[in-house]
């Protein structure tokens, strides 16, 4: 099975490749391309999982979709047809893993909402008894639901290094008043929202993440949305709070990856092919249980 690490197509302008997404800027709008490259603890891996960019671009795609009534998002088409002229010699890598979207500017954080405590959240509470600054009752356990989702925000790191919890407060000295009390506000409603229709489907979004922009003055959802790169989605019916949880997403590499004697940074270990495949193999079950597509 092919995987794609990196793309190469010489007639468009590449401007930026991130921990999983090539960018080329075609003038008025961009063009995403989700490869397979996989990064944990902010690492990108030397190994691709198969699949993982269609993957991630049906279900941002799917996402996107059901929440345009809350947020307008960046998405032009996911259609290559639609797409300029200049991409199409390039359709048969481009289908099924590319984006045509607006140009906005992309806001200085990166915006969590946390259903459940879990990862970094649930370290930040066993230490400090809060998450974020935000104080939370006493006597919880690793995966326990909150009474009601937290807006968590963090700071955007530059590619390989960390990013940082930070309160709310820092959050409006980066974005301002209005804009970090609307993105909070968005944020828990769209997660309320997804994990009311996921909890049908059988799955638990313990957490997600998501990125906005500014597009002609207006707030957008940008990047991508509650894929399983950006969250922790847990079958419901294994659930069983006091420790982690199976899941449908990179977790499962992160798990690996901790059990290694590995400082999390450059370079990576390498992965075996089991973890490759069992990775995959997770994501795309997280994209039939949510949307019914296969790969």
């Amino acid at each position: 099975m092919s995987i794609l690490l990196n793309t190469d197509l010489p007639d468009l302008n590449l401007v930026a490749r991130g921990k999983v997404r090539d960018i080329y800027d075609l003038g008025e709008t961009l063009l995403i391309v989700t490869t397979d490259r996989i990064s944990a603890f902010d690492v990108i891996m030397n190994e691709g999982i198969p699949d993982k960019g269609y993957v991630l671009t049906q279900i941002s795609a799917f996402w996107f979709r059901q929440m345009e009534d809350i947020i307008p998002n960046h998405i032009i088409s996911t259609e290559v047809q639609d797409f300029p002229a200049a991409c199409r010699p390039y359709a048969d890598i481009l289908e099924g893993r590319s984006m045509l979207v607006k140009k906005a500017k992309p806001l200085p954080v990166e915006c969590i909402v946390r259903g459940y405590i879990s990862g970094s959240g649930w370290k930040d509470y066993k230490a400090t008894g809060a998450i974020c600054g935000i104080r939370l009752p006493a006597g919880l356990v690793e995966s326990d639901k909150l009474e009601e989702p937290i807006f968590t925000p963090s700071t955007k790191a530059e590619l390989g290094e960390h990013d940082e919890n930070i309160s709310f407060e820092r959050c409006v000295e980066l974005v301002g008043t209005e804009t970090a009390e609307k993105i909070r506000d968005v944020t828990i409603a769209i997660y309320t929202r997804a994990r009311d229709i996921a909890a049908a489907k059988g799955i638990i979004i313990a957490d997600t993440k998501f990125e906005y922009g500014i597009h002609n003055g207006e707030l957008i959802i940008i990047d991508e949305c509650m894929t399983p790169d950006s969250s922790r989605f847990w079958p419901m019916d294994s659930y069983r709070p006091g420790g982690p949880q199976p899941s449908f997403d990179k977790q499962f590499l992160r798990d690996y990856l901790e059990t290694l004697d590995w400082g999390k940074c450059a370079p990576p270990p390498p992965l075996p092919d089991e973890i490759i495949r069992k990775t995959g193999e997770k994501y795309r079950e997280a994209l039939v249980r949510l949307t019914g597509t296969e790969t």
